[in-house]
């Protein structure tokens, strides 16, 4: 089974990978490492603070990453921990998790981060619009969301996901 954890900067993608890896005894994959590691950033966005990130390169090289996994370790499963992971098409995904969580805790988290005024503003909105929960669906995932407002209630994850 592959695990896909997404959501807007800060709701706890990280903290829920970690947790359901943990509790699953599933790999984890890093994208943020992975790209770092594969070189995978196509420049810089100097005004955002962040990468920008070829989505069909990343694709290519998380489906090449997955084969590998499945290969060596021949796991039951997979997680992965992205904002960008919604992306991976349909056929190697069982299940998107999408993380949410209310905006003055998002706010705090990424004021707390030193974001821009503006990363800040462009993030609540992404929650707002629920844009990565949204795209998933529209990639034809098979989503859940999980709300990290009050921490991660792992039972009831477990639940969902099974």
């Amino acid at each position: 089974m592959i695990i896909i954890i997404s959501g807007t900067p800060g709701t706890g993608k990280t903290t829920l990978a970690k947790k359901l890896m943990n509790s699953l005894s599933y790999p984890l994959l890093d994208v943020k490492r992975f790209i770092k590691e594969k070189k995978l950033a196509e420049s810089y966005d100097k005004k955002r603070k962040s990468d920008i990130i070829d989505i069909k390169k990343l694709n290519k090289a998380l489906i090449e990453e997955i084969k590998t996994i499945k290969k060596q370790h021949s796991p039951e499963g997979i997680i992965i921990d992205s904002h960008l992971s919604h992306y991976l098409p349909k056929k190697y995904v069982d299940l998107a998790v999408i993380t949410k969580t209310g905006l003055k805790t998002l706010e705090k988290r990424l004021k707390k981060r030193r974001y821009s005024k503006a990363k800040i503003r462009e993030n609540l909105d992404c929650e707002i619009f629920d844009i990565c929960l949204n795209e998933a669906k529209e990639k034809g995932h098979k989503t859940i969301t999980v709300d990290t407002t009050k921490g991660i209630n792992m039972k009831k994850v477990l639940k969902k996901i099974k």
